[in-house]
Order: structure tokens, then C-alpha cells, then sequence
């Protein structure tokens, strides 16, 4: 994913605004500056899993099987939950297999249905990053109270819901 690390500023945006009059200085600022955290928080959440030799990719996947009942989904679910592709997913649970954190168990009666389990291992893995990943969230998450977090949940609600205008 590419990081714009040096966001334009006011002065380079009136600039683009001569070439382009419809521009709304204000709301390119706002969109680069929340394209640019979610950017860094991806890029901040990668190095704190590798810390556990994971990505984020990996542990989704590991997350997911954890919330189902059974601590097994299908391939197809998982690439869905997941919103990647179900050869992305492939190479994923490949690599989860590897390390034995995930297994496959294939359908006794349709050799061509396979199911994915979280292992012991894979929820050991869980079990010693989740504590340490849930003391950074709420480190991170602590410099806005209760009700700028509320306002932050709800326009973040607002742009996600507006999205569309991107199709």
C-alpha cells in the first residue's frame, strides 16, 4: 500500500484549486489526514504483530475461526469475512497450516469440502498476542474520552455509509 508521507498543505491544495475550481480545499485536508492515520495505523498494527512473527492477514484469519463456535469456518466464509480472495485466503491459511496454527479437515462424506480449525497452537498464539494487543488499543484509544469517541464512531458510520460514491 503506498503512504503519502508528506500530505499537501493549504498553500499546494490552492494551488491544485486554480487548475481544478471544483476542489474543496477543506474536505481533501480532512480525507488525506484520515487516509494517512488509517495508513499509519495499519502500517503501526503490522509491526506490533511482527513481534509475534504475524501480519495482519494471518491474524484475522486466526480471529475469525476464534469468534465461530466451533473454531472451524469454510475457506470460502473466511475469504468473505476477510474481503479478499479466495486464492489470497489460499496463500493465507497455507502459511497458518505451516506453522500448525490452523489445520484443514477435509469432509468424510465430500472429499471436496474442507473446513479450517483453529489449532491449540493457533489459539496459543491468539492467547499471547490478544492481552498485549488489547493494553495498546486502549493506550492508543486513550487520548479521547467517552463522548469524542462516540462522535468518532459516528462519522466514521457517516463515510463509511457514503462510500459508494467511490463506485
Amino acid at each position: 500500500m503506498l503512504q503519502l508521507k508528506d500530505l499537501p498543505d493549504k498553500a499546494i491544495l490552492e494551488k491544485f484549486a486554480s487548475r481544478y475550481p471544483e476542489v474543496d480545499i477543506n474536505a481533501v485536508m480532512q480525507f488525506l489526514h484520515l487516509l494517512g492515520v488509517a495508513s499509519e495505523l495499519s502500517v503501526g498494527l503490522d509491526k506490533f504483530l511482527s513481534r509475534y512473527d504475524l501480519l495482519q492477514g494471518r491474524w484475522w484469519v486466526l480471529i475469525l475461526l476464534m469468534r465461530e463456535d466451533t473454531f472451524m469456518s469454510s475457506h470460502s466464509k473466511l475469504a468473505e469475512q476477510a474481503g479478499v480472495s479466495r486464492a489470497t485466503m489460499t496463500g493465507l491459511l497455507d502459511g497458518l497450516a505451516r506453522e500448525g496454527l490452523i489445520k484443514r479437515i477435509v469432509d468424510e462424506k465430500d472429499k471436496r469440502q474442507t473446513q479450517i480449525k483453529l489449532t491449540k497452537k493457533g489459539q496459543q498464539k491468539l492467547d499471547e498476542v490478544m492481552p498485549d494487543y488489547y493494553q495498546r488499543l486502549g493506550q492508543l484509544m486513550s487520548v479521547i474520552d467517552k463522548e469524542q469517541g462516540q462522535v468518532l464512531m459516528d462519522v466514521l458510520a457517516k463515510l463509511k455509509r457514503n462510500l459508494t460514491i467511490f463506485d
